[in-house]
């Protein structure tokens, strides 16, 4: 399933009916060059999620922890810094927090990783952003046909 996101305001719908949609607990993979969007989306999402102040890219510290309403945490991990996935041991990742794993640069940390429900690739395009949503788990294909049937209600100009 694929959109191409026109601006700020299609990414952040796109954010919005995946955040509204989401299983209690999923993983996410973003996948795409620098400057694609992935951060972008994962702040659109944790924000309709109801994260409130800063919502910084990990690109630094590597994750990021965020308390949802519903309870546990949103982590969002940014591993393009990292050498390999036996790094991951040093980032006290407990899988049991977290309810959604948000990860950029998933292919570095590929080993020490929970598997993805979802793989989102995304790519620069003209003046926006392409988007490819796909589910390699069953909980990921249930999300997919909800956000899809969420988007398909949107109207938002700039996401088609």
């Amino acid at each position: 399933m694929s959109w191409w996101l026109a601006d700020v305001d299609a990414t952040d719908a796109l954010g919005a009916a995946m955040a509204n949609t989401r299983p209690d607990h999923a993983v996410v993979h973003l996948q795409g060059d620098l400057g694609a969007g992935k951060s972008s989306l994962a702040r659109a999402l944790l924000r309709a999620l109801g994260v409130v102040g800063a919502i910084r890219s990990p690109t630094y510290t590597l994750v990021e922890r965020y308390p949802l309403a519903s309870g546990g945490e949103a982590w969002h991990l940014d591993l393009y810094r990292i050498a390999d996935a036996g790094e991951l041991e040093f980032l006290g990742l407990d899988g049991d927090e977290a309810r959604l794993w948000l990860v950029e640069w998933p292919d570095r940390g590929q080993g020490g990783l929970p598997p993805p429900d979802l793989l989102v690739a995304l790519a620069v395009d003209g003046v926006g952003r392409r988007v490819e949503l796909s589910a390699p788990t069953e909980v990921g294909q249930a999300w997919l046909a909800r956000i899809s049937a969420a988007t398909a209600t949107l109207g938002s100009p700039g996401l088609s």
